[in-house]
């Protein structure tokens, strides 16, 4: 049916499904005579078993979503994948997604690809509206596609940072519509960045007529990103949404999901595509979906969402021990942000500093961020760089509350963090004394004098 199975399928019955799958390739029939310039030939045994010898890739030179004949077994598969990740972006959220396929590049070359597909449908198009997230593939997706992104600062409305409206439709009119290859606008994002007010932006692409480009990197997990994609397909104007396999479905880094909701724009996506392509993505995220199952992906996204609670409280209660708050950004589902004013007003070091001692700890994913850091990023340059804004009012460190999370991992965080913090402050003291001596010792020597 091509449906992800409600329950997931033991190891074994996996395996025998893919070598059922892989005995149609011709690269593993008895007595085959290969004559081209790519037969499926593998050197390596240990290669040819960690790929269950489907060796042939997806898709053929001009289409990556097309049959190649002499690959029964990898078509199928890559069929099987598409059409099961379909069935769960339905289940996470999107319900009237009509198309997706699985893209063996992450997610910046994935938006990359979208945008140059658009370039054939809009060539007098030369620039990209895009809310700013300060983060770099998101942003070179539109550089290396040959487009001019045009950066709407974000507002703030409390601790959060959310979508200049406004703005967005004021450059519209401004550049001219004609010259606007899309709206790029983003769900998933580090607080105290929310996600982009996508029903608004969807009106205004539908109003004049503007592609519009979701990056949904690691909002699958998220019912409220998905929900934001739902609404904003139904209210105006989505033409794709991105996500990342990596992120949402915890196989190794290399794959993104396309989707979206005209089928014709998807599959011109696909055949955008130049030459076949690596089947490896779509054999991660099809076996961990059939060994999961409908009902364990679920599981899934619902322990996710209890752990967000869970740190959300915990962080909070260590944010006011030691003088802090944790920032508030309701609208933010994964992503949260605890300040560190105190710190940085004792020494402008030791917010950096914090983030080393935490990855030293070995405590992965948290990002300490300073105020006033400057990035240049392809020739362009960024105040305040990571904290999406140029000027936001406190230094902060994020943690993120992402599929798979474990009560332990947020433990354990917890207390590394604790015991870091109350580190820094002991230095900052430490450094503050030291300063006050030596300057009241360069007092003296000049009333001596």
């Amino acid at each position: 049916k091509g449906k992800c199975p409600e329950d997931g399928w033991d190891e074994s019955t996996i395996e025998l499904f893919l070598h059922e799958l892989a005995v149609m390739d011709s690269n593993n029939f008895l007595g085959n005579c290969g004559v081209g310039e790519r037969e499926g030939r593998v050197a390596s045994g240990l290669v040819a078993r960690r790929h269950y010898r489907l060796i042939h890739g997806i898709g053929r030179s001009g289409d990556i979503s097309a049959v190649q004949p002499k690959a029964a077994g990898s078509s199928l598969l890559n069929k099987l994948t598409n059409s099961v990740v379909l069935d769960i972006i339905k289940l996470a959220g999107v319900r009237t997604v009509t198309n997706c396929f699985v893209v063996p590049m992450a997610t910046g070359m994935s938006l990359t690809l979208c945008f140059l597909t658009l370039r054939h449908k809009r060539p007098k198009a030369k620039y990209i509206i895009w809310p700013r997230i300060d983060q770099k593939s998101c942003f070179k997706s539109m550089i290396t596609a040959g487009f001019e992104p045009v950066v709407i600062e974000n507002v703030l409305e409390g601790d959060e940072l959310r979508t200049d409206i406004e703005a967005v439709e004021a450059k519209i009119k401004a550049l001219g519509a004609e010259n606007i290859l899309c709206v790029h606008s983003t769900t998933s994002c580090f607080a105290p960045r929310v996600p982009d007010r996508l029903e608004e932006l969807a009106v205004i692409c539908a109003n004049y007529d503007i592609p519009h480009i979701v990056n949904n990197a690691y909002g699958v997990q998220s019912s409220k990103c998905m929900h934001l994609i739902q609404q904003g397909a139904r209210v105006g104007r989505i033409d794709a949404f991105v996500q990342s396999l990596d992120k949402n479905f915890m196989v190794p880094v290399g794959g993104a999901i396309i989707a979206g909701f005209n089928e014709s724009f998807i599959q011109e996506i696909s055949k955008m595509y130049p030459g076949k392509a690596s089947a490896s993505p779509s054999l991660d995220v099809l076996i961990t979906l059939l060994s999961l199952g409908a009902s364990g992906y679920k599981q899934l996204l619902k322990e996710r969402k209890e752990m967000f609670s869970y740190l959300s409280s915990e962080l909070k209660k260590l944010a006011d021990t030691h003088n802090e708050r944790l920032l508030d950004t309701p609208h933010n589902p994964i992503s949260l942000a605890m300040s560190l004013k105190n710190l940085d007003e004792n020494n402008d070091a030791a917010v950096t500093q914090l983030g080393s001692m935490l990855f030293t700890r070995q405590v992965s994913g948290a990002r300490v961020v300073p105020c006033g850091s400057v990035q240049t990023v392809n020739n362009y340059t960024f105040k305040g760089f990571m904290s999406h804004a140029n000027d936001y009012p406190c230094a902060y460190l994020n943690a993120a509350s992402a599929i798979g999370i474990k009560k332990q991992d947020v433990d354990v965080f917890l207390k590394r963090l604790d015991k870091c913090l109350k580190t820094s402050r002991k230095e900052a003291k430490k450094e503050k004394s030291v300063n006050e001596i030596n300057n009241s010792n360069t007092g003296t020597e000049q009333l001596e004098d």
